[in-house]
């Protein structure tokens, strides 16, 4: 079920009701919630449910597998066999679904042989490697003592599959979400309020934004051999305002969406293109991804102090950054691979390792973690602008022979030329919608979303903007399409 769909108009206000009639029988709401958000989920395949059900059931006995095998012991090898398990079986499921067929089609394309009969041709469940990384994280907490695994094992599904959330995020952690699901939750008006003002910013984002840039750039990416390099160059700026207006969107609609159901979620973008280097990028694009990766991946691998790793002591100082490349490398290299099966995307994550190494080993790497936005930065905005827009070609192309002919063709003389442009009426419409978006979240870019208005706002001026954002939602808002980021 899609957030921009009919069905969705009508779906959530009914469970809204429901969920709140149940709010002093904690269990019962949980339950309710697990209900609601399976046929949210099955609305696609009811098959899906069958494996989101199988890794939650998963996770859920590994924790209390965990710790039983700790309480006698901290170090106990059988809990470190019931953690590995989890791992190997849950990153082995989404192995299977999402990468089995691609590498055994480039298999049999390296050593010249037929891979058909091999091939698996499964239809990859939609958001499996979201819910995925939340189930392992979870395990993973348990047994570092992070959290204590529950007995109540509906509240689990329910943290697990909670549906706003579900097929593209934010990848929330157990120590935030399933504690909201253990204790009973009261309705806000405040909080109802600003929810409705978030998913009406993410619906403007994903609607107006993105799905109106995908028509010139899906245009164009079809038939991308036969356009200007200005025409390609255009097409690469809206991409990159596309991904962000339907990505951002959708966890706008997400995180707006659990505030009606007194739930809070991890912030997951916090205006990334504002960004003064790839360091800052990466903190203020897709957080909870990167986050996961950072506790997950990069610190348990030595982080950026590299000096013990695996008990051993690295005095060398060449040999140290060594270890940081490789720390760095290999997160970007997954953070590429958990995107998809194709080589775009391994490329892709080795592209941004190089645009992030020299701020690593400079030391530069958090110059501007806690430094205001100013426009005094704008170069370093635009340069920054500039190198994300060329990872997404590489991220957008086929493969990666259409990616480098795309470059190649934008750096060519053609570059000059007019671009191909939509009907007047459609470009101008998109190029307001982006400029909107781009104004609103400069001027909002201290808080947590574009459409933060406080009680000095004036009344009027607070119903004129949602009048011209739903006016501007319901003028261009007929084409539903899927959210980008359902692929992954």
């Amino acid at each position: 079920m899609l957030f921009n769909s009919l069905e969705y108009l009508f779906f959530l206000p009914i469970v809204f009701a429901i969920y709140w009639l149940l709010r002093n029988h904690l269990k019962l709401q949980n339950l309710f919630v697990v209900l609601a958000s399976y046929v949210f989920y099955g609305w696609w395949d009811w098959r899906f449910l069958i494996l989101i059900a199988f890794t939650s059931l998963c996770s859920y006995a590994s924790g209390l597998l965990i710790q039983k095998s700790q309480i006698t012991n901290d170090q106990s090898p059988i809990a470190n066999l019931w953690l590995v398990a989890n791992i190997v079986l849950n990153l082995g499921i989404l192995a299977v679904f999402k990468y089995y067929d691609f590498f055994v089609s480039e298999f049999g394309a390296l050593f010249g042989v037929s891979t058909e009969s091999l091939l698996l041709r499964i239809i990859l469940p939609v958001g499996i490697s979201f819910y995925t990384f939340q189930a392992l994280s979870y395990s993973i907490d348990v047994y570092r003592g992070n959290i204590k695994p529950t007995k109540d094992i509906v509240a689990f599904f329910a943290f697990i599959s909670f549906f706003p959330q579900l097929v593209a995020g934010p990848i929330e952690r157990a120590t935030n979400l399933l504690p909201q699901f253990l204790q009973k939750r009261t309705f806000s008006y405040e909080q109802g309020v600003d929810g409705m003002r978030q998913i009406l910013w993410g619906l403007f984002k994903k609607i107006v934004v993105a799905d109106n840039c995908a028509m010139y750039v899906d245009q164009v990416w079809a038939t991308y051999d036969t356009h200007s390099g200005s025409t390609l160059l255009l097409a690469a700026i809206l991409f990159t305002f596309q991904i962000y207006g339907d990505f951002s969107g959708y966890s706008d609609i997400a995180i707006g969406t659990a505030k009606l159901f007194g739930i809070k979620l991890m912030r997951n973008f916090n205006n990334p293109y504002f960004s003064r280097d790839i360091a800052e990028f990466w903190r203020r694009w897709h957080i909870s991804l990167t986050t996961w990766f950072r506790d997950y991946v990069y610190i348990p691998l030595g982080g950026s102090r590299p000096n013990v790793v695996c008990g051993v002591r690295c005095t060398v100082e060449g040999k140290k950054k060594l270890i940081v490349v490789r720390n760095v490398m290999i997160v970007f290299l997954i953070c590429g691979l958990w995107h998809g099966a194709n080589w775009t995307y391994l490329v892709w994550g080795l592209y941004n390792v190089l645009l992030f190494l020299p701020l690593i080993l400079l030391g530069k790497s958090k110059r501007y973690k806690d430094a205001p936005l100013v426009w005094k930065q704008f170069p370093q905005m635009l340069l920054t602008f500039v190198l994300v827009t060329i990872g997404w070609i590489i991220f957008r192309a086929p493969s990666v022979t259409d990616a480098w002919d795309v470059v190649c063709n934008i750096c060519s003389s053609t570059l000059w030329s007019a671009p191909y442009i939509l009907p007047m009426q459609e470009m101008l419409f998109m190029a307001t919608g982006i400029l909107v978006m781009i104004g609103v979240e400069w001027l909002q870019r201290n808080e947590a979303h574009g459409l933060v208005l406080n009680r000095m706002t004036i009344r009027v001026l607070r119903y004129v903007i949602y009048i011209v954002l739903i006016t501007m939602i319901l003028w261009k808002g007929d084409s539903g399409d899927a959210f980008i980021y359902f692929q992954f």
